[in-house]
């Protein structure tokens, strides 16, 4: 675009410049041969019969004359236009000068010279008689605007075909830029399957064959994982039921060595309740691996149930002989359409994990809200570090360094955390957050709708 406006505007100031420069010099040749004419003047100083007479001769052509001496002026022609000083000055000096005027609206072109004055030698001098010429510039300012006319739209045609040719030249580029940025957004929300259609042999190409070599690379390579996680998660789940037929029997075995343990001698007693403890935890290990491969699996449903959100608390604490230990505000009468089962784990995993690796006294509150229920569930204990915080609710994460105490599989809270956010509603899905109060100690605080839908499945 630049490059045509400064061509066009080029190419019309340079022949609006040769138009007028040769206007000039015919105007200053014709000027000069009528001259000839009445050349050489013989008489000093003229009459004013002889002034009229000579503007009058020299007037009968292509414009206007006037002749000026000194004073003097010739009449009958009509010469509106003024003299400018410096053009008469040039002209006083013996030179042929000119000068571009506008009369009417019309450009001028106004010449002046001076006439010769022959002396007996056969010699000339100036003679002080000053002769001024206007000439119409018209026919010259039509050619100069026809070709402004013709410049410009030769420059607009050359300027429509030039975007025309960048705009080609431009798709030609940015179509497959744009097409690689559709596929990185494709491939980045998790289209593997993304490529790319390759054209031609240039730098572009070599971009859109580059990309869908790393797009496979990348399927193949997720893929393989994705195929090791499931086997990873069918080898726990497998496992896991497996292991629950054994341990049935082995727990009804346990019962029986919990009531005789008493009246076994010495180390036969501790090893059966050694066996006995084990065994418990070993079945509280697998029913929590099961039900993290629901979780996995996107098989795990909420139960849906009015809840009385007070009682079933209250509930949790007392089944688990923890009632006389924790400080409760459960105001009464706060309902919600919940799973009671999984709101009860929540609980027992947030109360059993501040009993086992914080101090007392722990506590239980609840809020309601129009839509939401708040538990908040504190120890006083020595809280949690800065850098245990983001792992807090990890599978199997212990914080030796944080804690007193390293009972458990690891599981709870990944379990409570989970449950949380099986509760959705509105879009919105329940959550379990941890932190520290502000006089010190760990707080977990669950947050759960009034009203749950089943998010199932949802990760």
């Amino acid at each position: 675009m630049t490059t045509t406006a400064v061509v066009a505007s080029g190419s019309y100031f340079q022949a609006r410049r040769v138009i007028l420069q040769q206007a000039q010099d015919a105007a200053v040749v014709s000027l000069t041969e009528q001259l000839t004419e009445v050349y050489p003047v013989r008489q000093l100083p003229p009459s004013q019969e002889v002034l009229d007479a000579l503007s009058q001769r020299l007037s009968d052509r292509d414009g206007d004359v006037v002749i000026l001496y000194r004073d003097m002026r010739a009449q009958g022609v009509q010469f509106p236009e003024p003299v400018s000083p410096e053009l008469r000055q040039a002209v006083e000096s013996g030179l042929v000068a000119w000068q571009r005027v506008s009369r009417d609206g019309q450009p001028m072109l106004l010449i002046g010279t001076q006439l010769r004055l022959e002396r007996p030698d056969g010699t000339a001098q100036p003679s002080g008689l000053e002769v001024y010429a206007l000439r119409s510039l018209a026919p010259e300012q039509q050619s100069i605007d026809r070709l402004a006319t013709l410049a410009w739209l030769t420059g607009g045609l050359s300027l429509v075909l030039a975007v025309l040719l960048a705009l080609l030249a431009a798709q030609g580029v940015l179509r497959p830029v744009r097409e690689l940025g559709r596929a990185a957004r494709r491939l980045g929300e998790g289209d593997l399957t993304t490529r790319l259609v390759v054209r031609g042999a240039d730098e572009l190409a070599d971009v859109a064959r580059t990309f869908n070599d790393t797009a496979g690379t990348l399927e193949r390579q997720v893929g393989e994982l994705r195929r090791m996680e499931s086997d990873a998660r069918r080898f726990v789940a497998d496992v896991s039921h497996e292991l629950r037929t054994p341990l049935a029997a082995m727990t009804a075995v346990t019962d029986v060595l919990d009531e005789e343990a008493d009246r076994l001698p010495g180390d036969a007693g501790k090893a059966a309740r050694l066996v006995s403890q084990e065994t418990q935890n070993l079945t509280r290990l697998v029913n929590d691996l099961i039900e993290i491969s629901r979780f996995d699996s996107g098989t795990a449903r909420l139960a849906l149930d009015g809840v009385d959100v007070a009682a079933a608390v209250s509930a949790t604490l007392r089944i688990r002989g923890w009632a006389d230990r924790v400080r409760v505000e459960l105001p009464p009468g706060i309902v919600a359409r919940l799973d009671p089962r999984r709101l009860d784990v929540i609980v027992a995993n947030l109360v059993g994990n501040a009993f086992r690796h914080g101090a007392e006294p722990v506590s239980v509150d609840l809020r309601a809200e129009p839509d939401w229920i708040t538990i908040e569930v504190r120890d006083q204990g020595p809280g949690l570090d800065q850098e245990v915080l983001p792992h807090v609710f990890d599978r199997f994460y212990k914080a030796d360094t944080a804690r007193t105490r390293t009972e458990g599989s690891g599981l709870g809270l990944a379990i409570a955390w989970e449950n949380a956010r099986l509760h959705r509603h509105a879009g919105q899905q329940g959550s379990l957050v941890a932190g520290n109060g502000p006089t010190g100690g760990a707080v977990f605080t669950l947050r759960l709708p009034r009203v749950a839908a089943d998010a199932g499945g949802v990760r």
